[in-house]
């Protein structure tokens, strides 16, 4: 028995910058303290917010929503940092000149 000729045989694909991810991971592969590097100095201002924030992970879904947070308490931070550093009315003196 013979099989029938596929329309549309299974093929490899491979996405066009794939390159780029295989020499990402060519360099992790060499050096693997750099991900316990970024770690150690990338992440930390995410907890210090989200436990500003009073919570522990996320109550929204999809990357839009949750970016959207982040950005919102990220401000948020950003602001009452200003505000310790500046005081309000150096603050408003500031927003004021630009």
């Amino acid at each position: 028995m013979t099989m029938p000729l596929q329309k549309d045989p299974r093929r490899i694909r491979r996405w066009i910058h794939e390159s780029i991810i295989d020499d990402m991971q060519k360099r992790l592969d060499e050096n693997p303290e750099f991900p316990v590097i970024r770690k150690q100095s990338v992440e930390h201002p995410f907890g210090t917010i989200k436990m500003w924030m009073g919570a522990t992970h996320f109550l929204t879904k999809r990357l839009k929503n949750v970016s959207t947070k982040i950005s919102l308490s990220v401000l948020a931070y950003n602001l009452k940092r200003m505000i310790t550093i500046l005081g309000t009315v150096g603050l408003m003196a500031a927003i004021s000149l630009s």
